[in-house]
């Protein structure tokens, strides 16, 4: 599909829109509207077919003239850690997109591609997730990313021509927050969490952009779910020894037991609010690693998109 009017990205200085917007920049002919609350990583392109507009979401009145004249809506805007209440994601993660869709349908716009996560599935029961598994969110901000997922299906039958990803752990150059930091950044690893058997899923921020435009690009997938993973799941003490030898961290091989590793999260947990920042060791995702975390990207393979980063190994040696 060609798009001959303005591409929208909403979060755009974020880890996983500056990404996207750096790939669409490739097309030297792409109008491209970008919106966030800062522009730092967007103003570094210096690309003049790039207009920056600083709104805040939730609010219609700044949403509504972000619309006009697009004809393509990249959504990864949203609120993105396990330690924020529902009340106060709802108004990003599901409100606003309840707001973004209905303006969507209003101006007809060609493709809408919402970026949800496998957070919505919650924790493994022991087979693969698949795009068309019931899912049983955990904490709130699998919740919140579900409900949101919700609004984007109820108008599919409306007429939006919507794509859902739910992308795993993403990690790449760039990225400075949630679980794909440490496979990302030089950085100390105090320990292995638990037995370090459990397997992975994660995927390259490069693969989650380019699977966005590949799939908006496609209209035989409107109205489709996706996930986005490689495929690879290396066990968590592999990946950590990978990224401590890409990265030249110290690793300490010692193995923390997750219930000890709960305490530290609940007692770290009010100190970094009052600093008034996320923790580096969030409670509830340490949930997450008392079982093994498998993705089935069949389906996205399935409609033609090519991984650049099949292996976690061989991407993870290539940041060195």
């Amino acid at each position: 599909m060609n798009y001959i009017s303005t591409t929208l990205v909403t979060g755009a200085n974020g880890f996983i829109g500056f990404e996207l917007l750096k790939e669409l920049s490739k097309d030297k002919n792409l109008k491209i509207r970008v919106t966030d609350l800062r522009n730092d990583r967007i103003d570094s392109l210096k690309n003049p077919n790039i207009e920056f507009v600083k709104s805040d979401i939730r609010k219609e009145e700044e949403l509504r003239p972000l619309m006009d004249g697009v004809d393509r809506i990249f959504h990864v805007a949203g609120i993105c850690n396990l330690s924020t209440t529902y009340d106060t994601l709802k108004p990003i993660n599901v409100n606003a997109v309840d707001k973004i869709t209905d303006l969507a349908l209003e101006k007809k716009v060609k493709a809408y591609i919402h970026f949800s996560s496998s957070s919505v599935y919650g924790t493994y029961k022991g087979n693969p997730f698949q795009e068309t598994d019931l899912c049983f969110p955990k904490d709130s901000y699998g919740k919140s990313k579900y409900d949101g997922e919700q609004i984007v299906m109820s108008k599919i039958p409306k007429g939006l021509k919507a794509v859902i990803l739910r992308p795993c752990t993403v990690y790449g150059p760039g990225c400075n927050d949630g679980a794909g930091k440490v496979f990302s950044r030089p950085g100390k690893i105090a320990g292995i969490p638990g037995n370090g058997k459990q397997k992975l899923a994660n995927v390259r921020v490069e693969d989650v952009a380019s699977a966005a435009i590949y799939l908006s690009e496609n209209e035989s997938v409107f109205g489709g779910i996706f996930n986005v993973a490689d495929d690879s799941h290396p066990s968590l003490e592999e990946a950590l020894s990978l990224a401590a030898d890409a990265f030249g961290s110290k690793i300490n091989k010692v193995h923390i037991p997750l219930g000890f590793l709960k305490v530290l999260a609940k007692l770290e947990a009010p100190i970094a609010k009052l600093r008034g920042k996320i923790p580096d060791l969030e409670y509830e995702a340490i949930k997450y690693l008392y079982n093994d975390y498998y993705m089935d990207n069949r389906k996205l393979k399935s409609v033609g998109y090519t991984l650049k980063y099949p292996d976690f190994k061989s991407s993870i040696l290539k940041m060195k």
